[in-house]
């Protein structure tokens, strides 16, 4: 079933002395060869008389691609390739006046034909350059070089090259859970350039006839909705497989089961690529078709061989749609959804038609579904100090916003921060899009309401985060946690801090850089009453950089947020510095309203900060056992 001789690019063949592809000339990018019934099945690169058809089909016009197909194989030419034949005809439609064998040729084999253009005088030679023939052969050393294609499975909805990169040598190889070899290649001339990410799916190796079953079946499950192993077994019972076939197999029969899931109700090629636990973003821009998926990998971010077709993306469009229960079309064309990859929790942002041609996604997977305080201290997110007086604070039911730009960490150190809530508080999250750990806090015990938010437009829709928060004001005294502030949402959650939540803590994460920022964004864009942000604790703003082994999250500054005797805002700093976050006088010399809104009966605020202290030490060192 698997062909090391590498039947996609069809290299196990002789030559077929004629073409039986079937041309659809009506697009005006795309020449399209239906090549089903074709000996040489459409291989460009390999049968010299469907070059001769796509040369005669082209018809000298400038196109973007040609795409062959079988029932089983889609295969994309591309770049040179394509100017190779384009030059070819106009080439042959001239030489055929004066020499018609070099004009045939040209269409069976146009770089013999420019080399030997290239060695006669007068008007031949002239032809060949005019139409520039020469220079889409100058250089390339034979058809896989300059026909080499993006290849893809039917089934699979994706298109892989095969080759690899030109002047560039492999760094790095190695095989993934789902079968898939990534290799890695850099350049050899010395530029500054990205890495090259080459992951080569195992559908890619199945030969043809395989190949072409699969298709079948995928047809079958579209038509009949039956489950995938039935379409499988039907399609490859009897007389659809030969008596060695590892398909007449149980084995085979489930690894094709598989193959076949994966690629129909499955992530397809996004499978292998999160299989590969070092990548932790795939990005897909638009126009899918014509840019490759990139990924970061560490701190890299390579552009891969892999692209997505029209019907792939669409395929994927209408799995996260169904998943999150959301509209993602022209009338809503973005979508914030969680799914899992490759047992990775993925979050995915979508966008399409009418703000981009077509769809494009950015995926980011979130290996952590339950990150700890301490855990942050580990990695140096947050330092000792700071954790413990977040700890106690969480704890004791602080109203706090961890603020910050996007991709700074700020829903990660709220996930951090729930943990630090009493083992027996009741917490109800708010969210559009699931981040929080919800399924690790109840799976640890915790009573945790999670309340999924929408634009709450119509009957079934889920509701706005304002009405979910009402709704979470009712469901009795508990800690309150809102993922992102963002809308209409924030007058009511200051409502909620007002009223101090049944003395529990108010939580919550917003887009900003610090206190100053945040106030202006709720007063002056949200419509919160300057008093009220006042009933604020504490801002914790968080921050990213790009260092060199990677992003670097860090919490940057702590501050604490005051009430003036006019009822306006003041802000004053708890924590900060350039150099790294230390404590400021305020906080040291016992003058923070914070540390005296944290006081149990019997306590001063130099107990606070002392028991804050302690509780910091205590995490340095169970995070320095951790590590």
């Amino acid at each position: 079933m698997f062909d090391e001789l590498d039947p996609l690019l069809g290299r196990e063949d002789a030559n077929p002395a004629d073409c039986a592809c079937d041309p659809d000339t009506e697009a005006e990018d795309t020449l399209r060869l239906d090549a089903s019934g074709c000996p040489g099945r459409g291989r460009l690169e390999h049968a010299p008389a469907c070059r001769a058809t796509a040369v005669d089909a082209a018809d000298g016009r400038s196109r973007r691609a040609v795409r062959t197909s079988t029932a089983g194989v889609v295969r994309t030419y591309e770049g040179r390739g394509v100017a190779l034949l384009t030059a070819a005809g106009r080439f042959a439609e001239i030489a055929e006046v004066h020499d018609e064998r070099l004009a045939e040729r040209a269409r069976r084999d146009p770089l013999g034909a420019a080399a030997a253009a290239a060695g006669r005088s007068g008007h031949t030679s002239r032809a060949a350059a005019e139409t520039g023939l020469l220079a889409a052969a100058e250089d390339v050393p034979d058809y896989h070089a300059a026909l080499g294609p993006l290849v893809g499975p039917a089934v699979s909805r994706s298109l892989v090259a095969r080759a690899p990169p030109a002047d560039a040598v492999l760094a790095e190889r190695y095989e993934l859970e789902t079968g898939a070899v990534v290799r890695v290649y850099e350049r050899t001339d010395g530029e500054e350039v990205p890495r090259r990410y080459h992951v080569e799916p195992p559908v890619v190796r199945l030969d043809t006839g395989t190949l072409e079953r699969l298709a079948a079946a995928r047809e079958r499950l579209a038509e009949d909705a039956e489950s995938p192993a039935a379409a499988v077994g039907a399609t490859f019972d009897g007389a659809g497989t030969t008596e060695d076939s590892e398909a007449d197999s149980d084995t085979g029969l489930t690894m094709l089961t598989r193959t076949l899931e994966k690629h129909t109700r499955g992530a397809g090629v996004l499978a292998d690529l999160f299989a590969d636990t070092a990548v932790s973003d795939v990005f897909a821009t638009s126009p899918v078709t014509e840019t490759p998926l990139r990924v970061r990998r560490g701190d890299e971010t390579m552009t891969t061989n892999v692209r997505l077709t029209v019907p792939g993306a669409a395929s994927l469009a209408g799995r996260f749609r169904r998943e999150s229960g959301r509209s993602f079309s022209r009338a809503d064309p973005t979508l914030a959804a969680t799914t899992t990859v490759a047992d990775r929790r993925v979050r995915v942002a979508g966008v399409t038609d009418p703000v981009t041609e077509g769809h494009a996604f950015a995926f980011r997977a979130h290996d952590r579904e339950a990150w700890r305080l301490v855990d942050l201290v580990a990695n140096g997110t947050v330092p000792p100090p700071v954790a413990g007086l977040l700890s106690l604070a969480v704890e004791r039911g602080v109203a706090c916003l961890v603020t910050g730009e996007r991709g700074a960490g700020k829903t990660t150190l709220l996930g951090a921060l729930l943990w630090e809530l009493p083992a027996t508080t009741r917490t109800v999250l708010v969210e559009d899009t699931p981040e929080l750990p919800a399924a690790a806090l109840q799976g640890a015990g915790r009573d945790v309401q999670s309340l999924r938010v929408g634009e709450g437009d119509g009957a079934g829709s889920a509701p706005s985060a304002a009405e979910a928060l009402r709704t979470a004001l009712r469901l009795g005294e508990s800690a309150l946690v809102v993922g992102e502030v963002r809308g209409e949402e924030a007058r009511v959650l200051y409502e909620a801090m007002r009223v101090g939540a049944g003395g529990a803590a108010v939580l919550g994460t917003i887009h900003g850089d610090g206190a100053a920022t945040v106030r202006e964004r709720l007063v002056t864009d949200l419509g919160v009453l300057t008093s009220s942000f006042a009933d604020t604790d504490v801002l914790v703003t968080v921050g990213a950089r790009e260092v060199e082994r990677g992003r670097e999250r860090r919490v940057r500054r702590v501050e604490e947020v005051t009430r003036t005797d006019d009822g306006d805002a003041a802000f004053a700093t708890l924590y900060g510095g350039r150099d790294g976050l230390a404590a400021t006088e305020r906080l040291r010399g016992g003058e923070s309203e914070l540390l005296d809104g944290l006081r149990a009966p019997g306590e001063s605020s130099a107990d606070v900060l002392a028991a804050a202290a302690e509780r910091g030490a205590a995490l340095a060192a169970e995070a320095e056992v951790a590590s």
